[in-house]
């Protein structure tokens, strides 16, 4: 098929005698050090690219069917996780007035959810609604699903507790701070042993297989720095809040145990992923940072971004920060089961080069466009909601930059069974005939599943969970 053509073709950007990335990220002197490190994440990289990616959102697809026909299935009881509409651009009301009611629901402004525990998608159906969750915390590890779903994090090591949310001395950190147990070489899932608010005076730089899982714990990394996962593999993030991240001045950081070195200032990214593999970020809230939420450049791929929920923000992601950098051509993004939320912008996500599945979010909320790039990305967009502004100029879901039409309408660009709402529109471009995708109408999920959307993403954002209660 075409997509996975495409995907081969990217491969010839690529020679032995580029392995190491031009751009540093932030890193004052490239050291031996850092560059080993480079070398390796490339590799990395490379191995971890999958030269046919619609394998990939196959498996996302027919998973997602799964779990909906598991949850109409259940035995003996019928939970209704929301009130589902049927409804259509008109009953927005247009320019003759509009349902308030029906408008804030759609947009997510719905009461707090407190009925029974309900997994209502895949990757929460492998470990949520079980009393021993805490018992069990590394289960999480089997559930990442799309291109982030070899992901294991810190499963193979020890627990390590955080014991104080100080973050005073970034070139010797104690032992029981969050630094402490990031720059570890040794795998780790990283746990909270309370509630905690963590002001980081410069970036927080994570070690390869490591998890910060914040569940059991109120968790916020804000005010200060945000974190940067530079030039390693395995890392998952999961149930913290981050926000209000801010610049950081930058100086001597100790990235590991046994390495420190110069770092200029920070941009102020919530989560930054830079020539890293493996990465799955799931359960987060984000708002409010200094630059981007999340960024992942410099080659970085194996990703999956899923049940976040993102607001307050000008530019949400950034996938691909080069037009020049024809190494993102192998990035491989899965964005799935998030709430794009109140007072977003704009790059819900905004790509470059690589091929990035977009499946089953709800897009209640953007001023300027909700998915846009340059350089030929492929972009597949199924099952979403799009709930366009009441701006007339800003309903359309898609923008392309510099190009010019006569390029970028052959760039892969599609929706399918996505939901448009209060006239918003998706632009699609590529070969109008391309052949027919290796899916199942199931595995498609066309334009059954984008009115499940609500539900699939009605726990998006961070969990309340206690020890022995069901999350």
């Amino acid at each position: 098929m075409e997509v996975a053509k495409l995907s081969i073709v990217f491969l010839i950007f690529f020679n032995v005698a580029t392995l190491i990335p031009s751009i540093k990220a932030d890193i004052g002197e490239f050291d031996e050090v850092w560059r080993k490190r480079a070398e390796e994440a490339w590799k990395n990289a490379l191995e971890a690219y999958n030269p046919h990616p619609e394998d990939v959102t196959a498996i996302v697809n027919n998973r997602v069917n799964d779990a909906l026909e598991a949850i109409k299935n259940t035995t003996g009881t019928t939970v209704s996780v929301d009130f589902e509409l049927d409804i259509s651009d008109n009953d927005l009301g247009g320019d003759n007035g509009t349902d308030v009611s029906n408008r804030r629901y759609l947009r997510g402004e719905t009461r707090r959810y407190k009925g029974p525990c309900v997994a209502t998608n895949p990757i929460d159906r492998c470990w949520r609604c079980r009393k021993n969750w805490a018992k069990n915390r590394k289960r999480l590890a089997n559930c990442a699903l799309g291109f982030g779903h070899k992901t294991e994090g810190g499963k193979n090591g020890r627990y390590y507790v955080v014991t104080d949310s100080s973050d005073d001395d970034v070139l010797n950190p104690k032992p029981g701070t969050l630094r402490w147990g990031v720059i570890q070489k040794e795998p780790l899932w990283i746990i909270f042993a309370a509630n905690m608010n963590i002001r980081l005076t410069q970036e927080l730089i994570v070690q390869s297989k490591k998890t910060i899982d914040g569940r059991g714990a109120n968790v916020h990394i804000a005010y200060g720095a945000g974190i940067t996962i530079q030039y390693v593999r395995d890392v998952i993030i999961h149930n913290i809040h981050i926000h209000h991240i801010v610049k950081g001045n930058g100086g001597m950081i100790r990235d590991s145990v046994d390495h420190y070195g110069q770092r200029t200032a920070s941009d102020g990214d919530g989560i930054s992923i830079f020539g890293s593999t493996n990465i799955w970020l799931d359960h987060i809230s984000m708002s409010q940072c200094n630059d981007g939420l999340i960024d992942a450049i410099a080659g970085s791929t194996a990703i999956t971004i899923s049940n976040s929920h993102f607001t307050h923000h000008n530019d949400v992601i950034l996938l691909g920060a080069s037009d020049s950098y024809s190494k993102d051509s192998i990035m491989q993004v899965t964005i799935a089961f998030n709430h794009f939320g109140k007072e977003l912008v704009q790059r819900m996500p905004r790509c470059r080069w690589g091929f990035v599945h977009v499946v089953n979010n709800d897009y209640t909320h953007w001023k300027m466009y909700a998915i846009g790039g340059s350089k030929h990305p492929t972009i597949i967009s199924q099952g979403n909601r799009y709930i366009a502004p009441d701006d007339r100029y800003t309903k359309e879901v898609t923008k392309r930059d510099y190009a010019p039409e006569s390029e970028w309408k052959n760039w892969i660009w599609r929706s399918e069974g996505d939901l448009f709402i209060n006239g918003a529109f998706f632009v699609p471009s590529g070969p109008k005939k391309m052949g027919k995708l290796p899916f199942t109408n199931l595995q498609m999920i066309k334009a059954k599943p984008a009115s499940f959307v609500r539900r699939l993403t009605r726990f998006a954002g961070t969990l309340a969970c206690r020890p022995g209660s069901k999350c």
